[in-house]
């Protein structure tokens, strides 16, 4: 079934690191546009999120964001270089001694001051990493769903118009032989005005020629097989959006050949139908992954 490259999704899990919260964007693009977001925390994931969403996601513009937000109850942890504060107290002490005791001593708050004594210490990210990555699973078979069922609804429509296309066909090729006598009856009227005697072989072969000339059966033809090609690709596994894409230029190519050669109203009419109808199905299809 055809999925739309239209979506959103968004999900948030909680636990001992915090709240982490995910959301996909997607919208139509003629091939996959990736961009993602997350904190310095999550950063080493971001090579396998890429690979969660690029084998999920064929086609779109896709902005995905995944956010951490630490325990509101989740105390500072910090920790004091003691080899670093020593250092420095004895630097200190050497300072003074060399000034003849003149300095006073060194104050606790200035030696925590010092660079490098106090560092915030070292976080576990591996339980906050795996479950984002859970989490961006989960939140990209949510978006595939919504893309699903927005699809269904595309194909639903899509095929209305192909059984239309498909109306329009049998009915102008219902009328090729009432057209045809048509374009002979017009041709002997119009020589039988010049009021000259000609020769019937000639004029044979002259009609022969005209209708030739303003047939379009093989147009009819192709447009069906375009449609017929077109309902098959609505009912691929794979997505099919491009090969959708490319049979709208087809059976617009065909349609505008028709209208060419058109020799009346009602065909000039069917031909100008097919071409709304055809219209409506590639603007639905340029949102078809």
């Amino acid at each position: 079934m055809i999925r739309s490259m239209t979506g959103f999704a968004r999900r948030e899990r909680q636990g001992p690191w915090g709240t982490l919260t995910c959301e996909i964007r997607a919208v139509n693009h003629r091939y996959l546009e990736l961009s993602m977001r997350m904190p310095e925390d999550l950063r080493a994931i971001e090579n396998d999120a890429r690979q969660v969403i690029s084998a999920a996601l064929r086609r779109g513009k896709v902005d995905a964001g995944l956010y951490l937000r630490g325990a509101s109850t989740q105390a500072a942890s910090i920790e004091i270089s003691r080899s670093l504060v020593e250092q420095v107290a004895r630097a200190a002490a050497d300072v003074a001694s060399l000034a003849g005791g003149s300095l006073a001593n060194v104050s606790p708050l200035e030696l925590l001051r010092w660079p490098g004594v106090i560092r915030e210490a070292e976080k576990d990210l591996q339980p906050a990493q795996t479950a984002a990555m859970e989490l961006l699973r989960e939140t990209v078979q949510d978006l595939n769903e919504s893309r699903a069922r927005e699809g269904g609804r595309i194909r639903d429509m899509l095929l209305g118009r192909c059984e239309s296309l498909q109306q329009n066909v049998a009915t102008l090729r219902a009328r090729l032989p009432e057209i045809s006598d048509r374009i002979r009856t017009r041709v002997s009227e119009r020589v039988a005005q010049l009021g000259t005697q000609v020769d019937a072989a000639r004029l044979e072969q002259e009609l022969v020629l005209i209708a030739y000339k303003m047939d379009f059966e093989e147009e009819l033809d192709r447009l069906g097989s375009h449609v017929t090609e077109a309902c098959q690709a609505l009912d691929a596994r794979e997505p099919s959006g491009r090969r959708l894409d490319f049979l709208m230029q087809e059976l617009n190519r065909e349609a505008n050949t028709l209208s060419s050669k058109s020799q009346d109203a009602d065909t000039t009419r069917a031909a100008v139908d097919m071409k709304v109808l055809i219209e409506q199905m590639r603007e639905q299809v340029q949102n078809v992954e």
